[in-house]
């Protein structure tokens, strides 16, 4: 493995590190798809810098490019709050809008800018070596590893002093208030950081890139905990894995390396989504099955509890009159059996004493629907599971 590889991967892991961190707030913000609206939206940004300075280098090109971002933001909020139209619209309205901006810039002013979907959209990781910083004569390594570097340990001690805050206002805007924070002020600073590591990692991977790793470990995360810094680390540690790998399966394939850390973003979350413990789609599913067993157990429980008669509490009944299917009736009476419900006497069914005490106070909350009591009933009877 040479330089330029160790460069290519440390590069993209570092920008991986840099998106997670606030692409984990924005996951549980609920503000994903801003990241994208950032990404693309900053260009005007850039090519007013650009005019201003005439140095494609120059760090001004990043102050305004974030403020562009931060403006978006704005934009984005104000139109959704005439309540006229969603998030998700104003999004589609506010974006759009700048990066044809942008582009219109270019296109009538610098036409001798190079500008391509190479280079704005997918990003090209393979080149970020060749582009050196260089100090006093002196080779100190690629400039986009020094830029992400810079704005990535910034967003840590950002992290590091405000995590608090951060948090807080996350989860509950109002308690961020009365304790004296302004969720405004984390907001827009979020949105700031957010724009300025777009802004940071644009010229390496691309916008596309930047979108997928500020969304997806973190969604991932988002999958497997509810702890807020188990699913900064597991966002992380996805990120970088998935910059890793993508870059040895482009390097394998022959293909794109912003194209391969994608894929193997996406494939990073689709197995997670399927396989995840408590929120995969498999456990959501089996769940939701064991639910409509035990509707269906207390649908049979209420049906003894309100017939006395030896005809209608017979086992068959289930399949005859109820009309479940062989294998359904068997698993509601063998759960029935296994939480002491119901005892069967020459295939008759009654109740016990629990599953008696159980089926009316299951009936007196159909009539008064108390929370309270649902709860109560789940401590003292719901052991449907074991």
């Amino acid at each position: 493995m040479n330089n330029a590889q160790i460069e290519i991967q440390l590069i993209a892991s570092l920008v991986a590190v840099a998106c997670a961190i606030p692409g984990t707030f924005l996951v549980l913000r609920k503000m994903a798809m801003i990241s994208d609206a950032i990404s693309h939206s900053i260009l005007p940004g850039l090519v007013i810098g650009f005019f201003i300075t005439q140095d494609l280098n120059s760090p001004f090109l990043i102050l305004l490019a974030a403020l562009t971002g931060v403006i978006t933001v704005v934009l984005v909020e104000r139109i959704q709050k005439t309540g006229l139209v969603k998030e998700d619209t104003a999004i589609g309205l506010v974006f759009p809008a700048l990066f044809s901006i942008g582009v219109i810039l270019i296109a009538k002013n610098a036409n001798d800018v190079h500008l391509d979907v190479d280079a704005v959209l997918l990003g090209e990781l393979a080149f970020a070596p060749f582009d050196r910083l260089m100090i006093a004569g002196a080779d100190v390594g690629p400039k986009s590893l020094w830029i992400i570097g810079t704005i990535l340990s910034m967003t840590i001690g950002l992290l590091i002093a405000f995590f608090k805050e951060l948090k807080i206002s996350t989860f509950d805007a109002g308690l961020a208030a009365s304790l004296g924070f302004s969720p405004a002020l984390i907001h827009y600073g979020l949105m700031t950081v957010a724009s300025v590591t777009t802004v940071g990692a644009f010229d390496a991977v691309g916008a596309i890139l930047v979108v997928a790793l500020m969304i997806a470990p973190a969604a991932s995360a988002y999958l497997l905990t509810t702890n807020l810094k188990k699913m900064l680390g597991l966002a992380i540690s996805f990120g970088v894995f998935s910059a890793i790998s993508g870059y040895w399966l482009a390097h394998w394939l022959d293909a794109s390396i912003a194209g391969s850390i994608t894929t193997m973003l996406g494939l990073l979350f689709l197995i997670i989504y399927l396989f995840a413990p408590s929120k995969g789609l498999i456990a959501v599913m089996y769940r939701e099955k064991q639910q409509r067993t035990e509707v269906s157990l207390l649908t049979f429980l209420l049906h003894l509890k309100n017939h006395s008669e030896t005809r209608e509490r017979h086992v068959n009944h289930l399949q005859e009159h109820i009309n479940w299917q062989k294998v359904r009736a068997k698993t509601v009476l063998d759960l029935a059996l296994k939480n002491n419900m119901i005892i069967i006497d020459n295939n008759i069914v009654s109740l016990t004493q629990k599953g008696d005490e159980f089926t009316s106070k299951a009936i007196n909350y159909i009539i008064t629907n108390e929370d309270a009591q649902i709860e109560d009933m789940k401590d003292d009877f719901f052991l449907f599971r074991g």
